[in-house]
C-alpha cells in the first residue's frame, strides 16, 4: 500500500512542470490564508469580551489583570494576549507578562465613528462563520437562508463598517448632488431604503436638519435599533423607520406619505430581490427633479477571472451571505452582491429613470451612481 506522500509524488508526477508550480502557487495561497482568517476571530474574541477596552483603560495588563476585570479565565487571556502579541495588535514588555493597545490602534478598535475603525470586520467574519452550516445546508435546494437568521453579529458587523462613512463622508457625497442638497436644505422628504440599523438615515437627517428622512429595511430587528439610534441621536422627531419591501410601490407610498426629493440606498440595492422594480418603485415616488442615490458594491464593469481584491472579497461575500439572503426574500430575480456600473445602467433605465450617472466619489470600497427621470 502506498503511502499519503508517495500518492502526492505521484499525483505531482502527473502534472507538467508548469502545472505543478501553479498548483504549488494555490496550495501556498490557501496556507497563507488561513492565518489571517483566524486572527479576524480571536480579534472578535477580544470585542466580544471587551479585552480591548479594558487595556486601554488599565493602560496595560497582565492575564491575571485582565481575568479579574473581565470575568475571563487567566489561562485562555494569556494565550490570547501572547497571540495578540504574535499578530502584532498589542505590544508586550520584555518578560510577555505586561500588554499594551498602542494609541494609534484605539480609533481601530474601540472608536465606532472613526474613519479607520476596522472592528466590524472582524464581527461581521464570525456571523459569517457562524451561519455557514445554515449556508452549506441550504446550498442543494433553493440556497435560501433569511437575513436574519445571520443573526446580530453581520447586523451589527455591517453597521459598524458602515458607520464611519455616514457619519464623516455623506456631506462630500452629497455636495456630488448639488441641486438635490440645495432643495433639500429648504426642507423635503428623504427616502433610505436597506437603511440597516439606522445610521445612514440619521447622517441624512443630520445633514438635512429641514428634510423629513424615512428609513425602510426589511429586517425588522434592524428597524427595531434604528429606532433606538435615532432616539439616541436626538433625531427621532424628523426621522422614522419601517420595516417593509422597498419594491413595493403602493406600500412605499403609504409610509413616506409624500413625494421625495431624495432617495438613498445604500450598498443594498443588490440585497434586494427584484432590484429592478424596486428603482421602479422609487421612480414613482420622486418628486419633479428628484434623485436616486446608489452606493454599491466597486466591482469591475466586466466579469474578470481571475480579478481583483475587491471582485474576490465581493464574490466570496455574495456566496456566503448576501444571495442565500436574497433568495429567502421571495422567487424574484435575486443578483448577488457583485453589481457592475452597466448593470445598474440597464437596471434604472427600464425602471425610467433614464438620467444614469456615474459619480466621481472617492470611496474604498463603493461605486455611486446618480439616477434620475
Amino acid at each position: 500500500m502506498s503511502t499519503i506522500l508517495e500518492d502526492i509524488d505521484h499525483g505531482a508526477a502527473a502534472l507538467t512542470a508548469a502545472q505543478a508550480e501553479e498548483g504549488a502557487a494555490l496550495a501556498q495561497r490557501l496556507l497563507e490564508s488561513v492565518g489571517p482568517a483566524l486572527e479576524l476571530l480571536t480579534i472578535e474574541l477580544g470585542r466580544r469580551h471587551r479585552l480591548y477596552e479594558t487595556i486601554d483603560r488599565l493602560g496595560a495588563a497582565t492575564a491575571a489583570q485582565l481575568a479579574d476585570e473581565t470575568g475571563v479565565g487567566k489561562r485562555q487571556l494569556a494565550e490570547w494576549l501572547q497571540q495578540q502579541a504574535i499578530a502584532g495588535v498589542l505590544v508586550a514588555d520584555d518578560r510577555a507578562e505586561r500588554y499594551v493597545l498602542p494609541e494609534s490602534y484605539r480609533p481601530v478598535l474601540l472608536d465606532p465613528t472613526n474613519p479607520l475603525h476596522g472592528a466590524g470586520l472582524a464581527e461581521m467574519f464570525a456571523g459569517i462563520a457562524e451561519t455557514f452550516e445554515d449556508v452549506s445546508a441550504a446550498f442543494p435546494g433553493r440556497g435560501a437562508v433569511a437575513f436574519s437568521d445571520f443573526g446580530a453579529a453581520v447586523r451589527h458587523g455591517l453597521e459598524t463598517i458602515y458607520r464611519p462613512g455616514y457619519t464623516h463622508a455623506l456631506g462630500a457625497w452629497m455636495a456630488h448632488l448639488p441641486d438635490i442638497a440645495a432643495r433639500l436644505e429648504q426642507g423635503g422628504i428623504v427616502v433610505d431604503a436597506g437603511c440597516g440599523t439606522g445610521w445612514s438615515t440619521i447622517a441624512l437627517a443630520r445633514r438635512f436638519p429641514h428634510a423629513r428622512v424615512v428609513g425602510v429595511d426589511l429586517d425588522e430587528a434592524s428597524v427595531d435599533e434604528a429606532r433606538s439610534h435615532a432616539a439616541e441621536a436626538g433625531v427621532a422627531d424628523r426621522v422614522s423607520f419601517a420595516a417593509a419591501d422597498a419594491t413595493d410601490v403602493g406600500e412605499l407610498a403609504r409610509i413616506v406619505g409624500g413625494r421625495a426629493t431624495l432617495v438613498t440606498v445604500f450598498l443594498a440595492l443588490h440585497d434586494m430581490n427584484e432590484p429592478q422594480r424596486a428603482l421602479s418603485a422609487f421612480a414613482e415616488l420622486l418628486q419633479e427633479g428628484g434623485a436616486v442615490l446608489v452606493g454599491d458594491a466597486q466591482v469591475s464593469d466586466t466579469f474578470t477571472a481571475p480579478a481583483g481584491p475587491l471582485d474576490r472579497m465581493f464574490s466570496a461575500f455574495s456566496v456566503l451571505h448576501c444571495l442565500p439572503a436574497t433568495l429567502a426574500e421571495g422567487s424574484g430575480h435575486a443578483h448577488g452582491t457583485v453589481l457592475r456600473a452597466p448593470t445598474v445602467a440597464a437596471w434604472a433605465r427600464a425602471a425610467g429613470l433614464a438620467d444614469v450617472r456615474r459619480l466621481e466619489i472617492e470611496h474604498p470600497a463603493w461605486s455611486f451612481y446618480r439616477l434620475g427621470v
